[in-house]
Formats: structure tokens, sequence, C-alpha cells
């Protein structure tokens, strides 16, 4: 995303929005959730009885649903890749060429969409505990470590300094409404807010847990990631010859390309496609969790029944998608193929319009009192947030959406 809207300034709009909008958001999320304890649909009727608000947890389901469709491909993309680096088979070829082939063979890219499917199925089924936080508590640090080791051999390679120039030296051009809805679009899909991802797993949250902080930690963890991305791959694309406008194909061409570039690239290049898989794999399992914590109604005996029973209907819906870029790819849909048409549906339509029905349900439904209940936080900090969510970020989003279909 970033290399196809300028850099730097896709990046700024990125910060920007996931600290003034994002972040506000994602607290009410949290609120939401821990004040009602259930699954999204039923936390927001047990929080406004009688009223339709609670649309807002099946407008999140639905994006959650499109959402993972496509994104399972990309997860399917590199299970490819790592049977590839598990048997040696990517060092010293055309990453591009060899991209584009993997993407474009049906039978490759429906097998492993549906054995990321499986995988995320699998982890879902054995719920929180027993199956999303006992592997998210070694794999994420380790992902994050060997991000570190990237970023300074990026950084080494000669000619780096042009990408470091293109993801901080700003190119006001790129300064649009497009842009701006794009950079909005990425910080709610990088937080999970606009999908009731956040208001789903805050149920399960004890009320000790402080909300303030904990929404603090992601927002400000997920830019500094964010950031050590941009680190790993642009200075690697320029120093490598590469466009930074190659789209999502940059982290199969050009990361295996840094791997050539270091002692042990092979064995390397194993690591980092497991944790990236895992990385990969907890969004997959936050989208698969709404949907699932919504169809078991608080019967938790229903839970692996469900968990398979939408896994499956996700893999089915997601199946043009992957087709998109080999069978399919002369269907064109509004936006692109079919891939992208789902990207427009979930990214720039549905997250932002969910985001903005929770900021108004947070700030206009739930009264000071309840939200001071949950938030426990200075009454200044507090009065200030409530604001943030019942003006400000509303007319954001409004105005950004506006600027994008006006403006371009």
């Amino acid at each position: 995303m970033a290399g196809t809207n300028g850099g730097s300034v896709f990046l700024f709009l990125f910060i920007l929005s996931t600290l003034t909008i994002g972040l506000p958001i994602l607290l009410a999320e949290f609120v939401i959730g821990r004040r009602g304890q259930r699954d999204a649909v039923t936390s927001l009727k047990l929080l406004a009885p009688g009223r339709k608000w609670h649309w807002i947890g099946w407008m999140g389901l639905v994006t959650s649903f499109i959402l993972l469709s496509f994104y399972s491909v990309v997860g399917g993309w590199i299970l490819s890749y790592l049977a590839r680096a598990l048997a040696f088979q990517l060092n010293n070829t055309d990453y591009g060429e060899l991209f584009g082939s993997v993407i474009s063979n049906p039978v490759e890219v429906l097998t492993a969409q549906a054995a990321f499917m499986l995988l995320t199925i699998w982890i879902v089924q054995g719920g929180i505990k027993g199956g999303i936080e006992r592997t998210s508590r070694w794999m994420m640090p380790l992902l994050f470590i060997f991000f570190i080791v990237l970023a300074i051999r990026s950084l080494t390679l000669e000619g780096a300094m042009e990408g470091v120039r293109f993801l901080f030296v700003p190119d006001w051009s790129f300064l649009t409404g497009k842009t701006f809805l794009l950079a909005l679009g990425q910080a709610f899909f990088s937080l999970s807010v606009g999908v009731t991802a956040m208001m789903t797993y805050a149920s399960y949250l004890p009320k000790e847990e402080r909300l303030g902080q904990s929404a603090l930690n992601v927002s400000l963890l997920n830019i500094f990631i964010s950031l050590l991305a941009g680190i790993v791959i642009f200075p690697a694309v320029f120093a490598l010859g590469h466009s930074p406008e190659e789209g999502p194909g940059l982290i199969f061409v050009i990361l295996p390309a840094i791997f050539n570039e270091i002692p042990l690239g092979g064995l390397f290049m194993i690591i980092f496609f497991i944790l990236l898989l895992f990385a990969t794999l907890t969004s997959a399992i936050a989208m698969l969790e709404i949907v699932v914590s919504t169809g078991i109604q608080s019967r938790y005996d229903r839970r692996k029944k469900m968990a398979w029973v939408f896994g499956l209907l996700i893999f089915l819906v997601g199946i043009p998608s992957a087709l998109s870029f080999g069978t399919l790819s002369d269907l064109h849909l509004p936006g692109g193929t079919v891939f992208d048409f789902a990207d427009i549906l979930t990214s720039r339509i549905g997250m932002p319009i969910n985001a903005l029905l929770v900021s108004l349900f947070a700030g206009h439904v739930l009264t000071k009192a309840d939200t001071a209940d949950e938030l426990r936080m200075n009454p200044t900090i507090h009065s200030i947030w409530k604001a943030i969510v019942r003006y400000a970020a509303p007319a954001a989003i409004i105005t950004i959406f506006f600027a994008y279909f006006i403006n371009g």
C-alpha cells in the first residue's frame, strides 16, 4: 500500500489515522466488547435493547467474512513459498517470474488457500486460551527479532538510502483524498478496527485489564512494526533495482532476494516464512473468531462445529479471488479483479463505515457513566476521548470519504 501510494506521504497519513482516528475507535470497541461480555451482535443488543445498533455486529461479521475470503489467498501464497523454501527452491531464481507463476496456477493457489484455512480453523476451534493465545506467545516476538535482523541487512545494501528517502521524505503530490482513505483503511485493517474483531476479543478481558493502556500499546506497537516492515522492504527495493509499485508481490519478490545476500540465506528464509505464516494466521484467526463467536451464541460446545462450517464457507467464497490472477484474470469488476473488488468492499467501504457506526455508538448511545466505569481513567482524558468518538472521528471519516469520492 505504501509503495503504490507515495511511500512517505502514505506512511504519514497512516500514522496520523492510527493515532487520531484508529486509536479512539479501537478503545471504543474495547469498551463495547467488555461491557457486553458477549459476541458483537449480542453485546450491542444488550447495550441498546430494542434498537437497531446490533446491525453493526452483523456488518462486521459480513466484512470479516469477505475479508478472510481473499486474505486467505495471500496466506496460501505464503504456504506455497514456505514449501519451496523447505525444498531450498528459492535460491538464485527470478523471483518476479516465480511469483507470477505461483499466483496464476489454479491448482496450487486453491490447494494452498485450502491448507491455510484448515490451519486457521484448527486454531480457532481450540478457543482463545487453548489455540490463539498459546501460539501467539512465542512466535510473535520471534518475528519481531527476525525483522530487526532483516532491517539491518536491508539498510547495508548498496543504494539502500534511496529507499529510506522514499519512505521518509514526502512527495506531497500524493496527498489526495484517495491516499487518505487508503491510509485510513490500512490503519483500520492493521488494528482490526471496523470488523468488530476487537469488540469480540475484549469480551474475554477481565475487569482489571486497563483498556486505555492496552489500546495505546496496540496502536504504538502497530506503528513501530509497520515502520520496521517499511525499513526492511523499501531500501532493498531500490538497492535491488525493483519498483515500489509492484504491490503485494513485494514481500515475495524482494525479501527472498535479501536472503540471497546474507550467509545461510536458505535457512533464514525457512524461518522467516514460518514466522510470516504465523503473523498472517493471527489476522485470519481474528476474522474467523468474529464469525464463530456470533454463530455459537455463547454455546461453547458448538465452537468446533461452527469453526468448520464457517471456515469451509469462507474458503468457497474465496475461490474466485484465488483464481483472479490466472483462470479468472479476464473477469473485471469495479476496481479490477475479483480480488481487488473484495479488497475495495472491505478496506475502503465496509471497515470505515463500520468504524464510523462504532464511534457514533460509543459517543452517543453509551452513557458517560458506562464508559467511565469501563475505562477508569483520568476524567479529563475520558472527556477528550468521548468528544473524539462523538464528533471528531465521525467528522474525519465522513470528510475523508467525501474527499475520496469527489477528488479521488
